[in-house]
């Protein structure tokens, strides 16, 4: 028996914790935040009208069987602690007028799980041509899902060579095309720029710009769209709340409002974490981080060399709860897309190489969840999480100060303003509005800069294995990504490298 210790209660750092102690090890948990969940946060706002209910972090749970394997490999069923409700649409989209050279308004698209389906939808609102274009990269999408489903979501991967050493066939590198970008795969495949927005949105899944982003990473839409979208009655987070029971249940320990300061590793081996405000370390065989990678490498287990490469440009989010009286008829995800996505880009970014600061983008995508559920809003009101990419907190030339007096007011100002150029307009209708930018974030959660899918984004994320023997990483700074079910594989995989007891 190993006594472990993970440091933060997110999704990773639970399913870990939950698969350790199973495994028959001793498990403690260290949470600096006075709950748990991590990025899967939870708010409630009061009015006369009664509360509404926000998940502030994922609003979409994909991959189910990843969550299932978790429950039953923790001895328990899913069924018995989630429920699981299949979206159709997954996302409704919307395009405004004049991407494609039309006049007739803004044009929208529903994506759901039946490959068929959603082809035949595209061909309804794009015409016939639009489809064929699709079914041609829905095909490629496949066997580049099959290839990293099979190779690389559910194995460490410690090194770029661990990616080169792969028995792919060529049919699978010639799907995956190394060196090209998703944009230049849309490009490559899709003619209507519409359908070209709706791939470039997913490489945003992972913090990347769809521009630098690589192609491989079709395989997000794949998964989406393949295995469906689901929503959790009473909100995402009801998730921690389900690995935080099977986690008491199998006598894990768990602290929350307790930092942990250091990973006390001397000598190349760990030997335990050190408390803000405790004394003597808490010894430990084994240490699991559920922490950003920047923040270990940087600040728990001091290794400079592990530091770089990890402070790139993983884009933030700026975040509305709106309480909005009456029903608008929005779908559970709801996407407007402005006319000019690069310019989008452009500002979330900046461009360091020419100067050009990153900054508030003027006509962003705007992201607007509206869950159809009693439990979270009172009758004939709706609880509105509306989502902006942005640039990271800070100061450097690719980040924004979300802290400068009067920002955060202005700018939610405008995507409101936004909203209703596109249709939209709930100004009027507002109970409350509560701002969230990526400096909240970071002070709320550890992120740093707020960054929402860890600071290494893109395809590659850092080893699972620290350098210090004992030391491991899991969450969605490290392999194999952001999102919830890639948390929660990358648990299993430093569970199963740890082993049983």
């Amino acid at each position: 028996m190993a006594r472990v210790v993970v440091v933060g209660a997110g999704v990773g750092g639970l399913a870990a914790a939950a698969r350790l102690a199973v495994a028959g090890h001793e498990v403690t948990v260290f949470e600096r935040a006075e709950t748990v969940g991590g990025k899967l946060g939870r708010y409630v706002h009061d009015t006369p009208a009664g509360p509404f209910h926000f998940d502030t972090g994922p609003s979409l749970l994909t991959l189910p069987e990843v969550f299932t394997e978790l429950f039953e490999a923790t001895g328990a069923k899913l069924d018995e602690y989630l429920d699981l409700v299949p979206l159709d649409p997954i996302v409704r989209h919307v395009f405004p007028d004049g991407v494609a050279g039309g006049t007739g308004g803004a044009a929208a698209l529903d994506s759901c799980a039946d490959p068929v389906v959603f082809t035949e939808r595209i061909g309804a609102a794009f015409g016939e041509r639009a489809a064929a274009d699709w079914r041609g990269l829905w095909r490629r999408a496949g066997r580049v899902w099959d290839a990293s489903w099979r190779d690389i979501l559910r194995r460490p991967i410690d090194s770029p060579r661990d990616l080169a050493s792969l028995a792919w066939r060529l049919g699978d590198l010639a799907a995956i095309a190394p060196g090209r970008t998703l944009r230049g795969l849309g490009r490559r495949h899709l003619g209507d720029p519409r359908m070209r927005m709706l791939l470039d949105r997913y490489a945003t899944y992972t913090g990347a710009d769809p521009r630098r982003a690589p192609a491989a990473l079709v395989a997000v839409p794949y998964a989406e769209l393949a295995f469906g979208g689901w929503y959790l009655r009473g909100g995402l987070g009801t998730l921690a709340d389900a690995l935080l029971s099977r986690c008491l249940d199998l006598g894990v320990v768990v602290q929350t409002g307790t930092t942990v300061t250091r990973i006390d590793a001397t000598g190349g081996r760990v030997h335990g974490v050190r408390l803000h405000g405790a004394g003597a370390p808490v010894p430990a065989d084994v240490v699991v981080a559920n922490v950003d990678a920047l923040t270990v490498y940087r600040e728990l287990l001091p290794s400079p060399a592990r530091l770089a490469g990890l402070a790139d440009r993983s884009l933030a989010g700026f975040v509305l709860l709106l309480g909005v009286r009456g029903p608008t008829g929005l779908a559970h995800h709801n996407v407007f897309f402005p006319r000019d996505y690069d310019a989008e880009f452009d500002a979330v970014f900046g461009d360091p190489g020419r100067g050009v600061r990153a900054r508030p983008a003027t006509d962003p995508t705007v992201f607007v969840t509206v869950a159809d559920d009693p439990r979270v809003r009172p009758a004939d009101h709706e609880a509105w999480f509306v989502l902006v990419n942005a640039a990271r907190h800070g100061t450097a030339t690719t980040a924004v100060d979300w802290r400068r007096p009067g920002l955060a007011e202005a700018y939610a100002d405008r995507i409101l303003d936004v909203l209703a150029e596109r249709g939209v307009d709930v100004r009027d209708r507002l109970l409350f509005r509560e701002i969230r930018t990526p400096a909240d974030l970071d002070a709320a959660t550890g992120a740093p800069g707020g960054a929402i899918y860890g600071t290494a984004g893109g395809l590659l994320r850092p080893a699972n294995r620290a350098p210090a023997h004992g030391v491991h990483l899991v969450g969605g700074s490290t392999h194999p990504g952001g999102g919830l079910p890639m948390v929660t594989l990358s648990a299993r995989i430093v569970a199963d490298r740890i082993g049983p007891a």
